[in-house]
C-alpha cells in the first residue's frame, strides 16, 4: 500500500517540478522510458518542462543528418520555443539553422560545433539569435570574418565565445585575422573567447585585446605566429588572463590522434534495448518503432544512435 501512495505522490507532483527531476536523466531515457509510466509523465517528457535544455552534442556526432534533422525539429517542437540552451554537433544545413533560429526566441546558448550553415544564412538570420549569451562555432568551416561580426552585430548580450579550429582544418588558410578583426569590431562586450588553433597573427589578437574592453580570459593556444610581449601584456592587459599560444597539451595530441588514426574499419559491438523497438505515444499517436542502439567503444565514449520515426 506504501508503494502505491509512494507512486501516487509521483504522479501527483506539478509538471515543473517532474521536470526538474527528468532533466537529470539520459536522452534515451527520456525519450524511451519515462513516456511509458504514464500518462501524466508522458505529458511532461514531451512538453516544454523537460527541454529548456536541448543537449545532442554526444548522440549527434554518431547520426546521420536526417536523424539530426528529424530529433531537432521533435524536440524543438515539444520545447514549444523555449529552449533556453541547445547544443548540437553537425548540423547539416543552412536549412536546419534556419529552423533553429525562428524558434530561439529564449535561447541564450547556442553550440553547433562542426556545423554546415554558410555566411550568407548566418547573415539573414542573426537577428533571431538576439539573446544569446554563448556561442560555440567551432570547426565551423563554412563561415568566417562575415558571420562572426553579424553575430557580433545582433547578438548585443555575447559575453563568450568559442571558435577553436582543428589543425588539419586551417591547414590551407593563409590567415584567419579577418575574424579576429571581426570580433575585435563587434563584439566589444566579449568576456571569454577561445580562439585554440585558429591562425592568427599578433596583430589579430592585439586587435581583440585593444577593443574587448571586458575581456577576462583568451585562450589563443596553438596560434603559433603570435608573440605576445609579458611586459605588454602586463601593463596594458593586466586583467587578463592569456592561455597560450606556445602550450602543447593532452587536447592538441588527442585532436590529431583522433584525426590519423580513426579508420572506418574500426569495430561496434550493437546492443539493441528491443528487437521490436519502443512504443511512444505522444497526443493519442504512437511513434512506431523507436529503437535506441547503443556504441560499445568507438572515440573516446559511447554514443547513442537513434532510428528516428518521422513525426506524426
Amino acid at each position: 500500500m506504501s508503494n502505491f501512495a509512494g507512486l501516487r505522490a509521483w504522479e501527483e507532483l506539478i509538471p515543473d517540478a517532474l521536470g526538474l527531476i527528468f532533466r537529470n536523466l539520459s536522452l534515451q531515457e527520456m525519450l524511451t522510458v519515462v513516456p511509458r509510466v504514464c500518462k501524466s509523465w508522458n505529458r511532461v517528457a514531451t512538453g516544454p518542462y523537460c527541454w529548456q535544455e536541448i543537449d545532442l552534442e554526444d548522440w549527434s556526432r554518431r547520426a546521420d543528418p536526417e536523424q539530426i534533422d528529424r530529433m531537432l525539429h521533435l524536440l524543438v517542437r515539444w520545447s514549444c520555443g523555449s529552449f533556453r540552451r541547445l547544443a548540437v554537433s553537425g548540423l547539416p544545413n543552412d536549412s536546419l539553422f534556419s529552423f533553429i533560429a525562428n524558434h530561439a526566441s529564449s535561447l541564450l546558448s547556442l553550440e553547433l560545433p562542426r556545423s554546415e550553415m554558410s555566411d550568407v544564412v548566418v547573415e539573414q538570420l542573426a537577428a533571431k539569435l538576439s539573446t544569446i549569451t554563448f556561442l560555440d562555432i567551432s570547426s565551423c568551416k563554412k563561415i568566417g570574418a562575415r558571420a562572426l561580426e553579424a553575430f557580433g552585430k545582433h547578438c548585443r548580450s555575447l559575453v563568450s565565445l568559442r571558435r577553436t579550429m582543428h589543425p588539419l582544418e586551417v591547414a590551407n588558410n593563409v590567415s584567419q585575422d579577418d575574424e579576429a578583426h571581426a570580433i575585435a569590431i563587434s563584439m566589444p562586450k566579449l568576456r571569454h573567447i577561445e580562439l585554440a588553433y585558429v591562425l592568427l597573427s599578433t596583430k589579430g589578437v592585439l586587435d581583440i585585446l585593444t577593443h574587448c574592453k571586458e575581456l577576462e580570459f583568451l585562450d589563443i593556444r596553438g596560434c603559433w605566429n603570435v608573440k605576445l610581449e609579458e611586459k605588454l601584456l602586463e601593463e596594458k592587459h593586466a586583467g587578463v588572463r592569456v592561455l597560450g599560444p606556445e602550450i602543447v597539451d593532452s587536447y592538441e595530441r588527442s585532436l590529431w590522434e583522433e584525426c590519423s588514426d580513426y579508420s572506418d574499419s574500426s569495430e561496434y559491438s550493437w546492443e539493441s534495448m528491443d528487437d521490436d523497438g519502443e512504443n511512444v505515444w505522444v497526443d493519442g499517436q504512437r511513434l512506431e518503432r523507436l529503437q535506441v542502439r547503443f556504441y560499445g567503444g568507438g572515440f573516446n565514449e559511447a554514443f547513442a544512435g537513434f532510428e528516428w520515426p518521422l513525426s506524426p
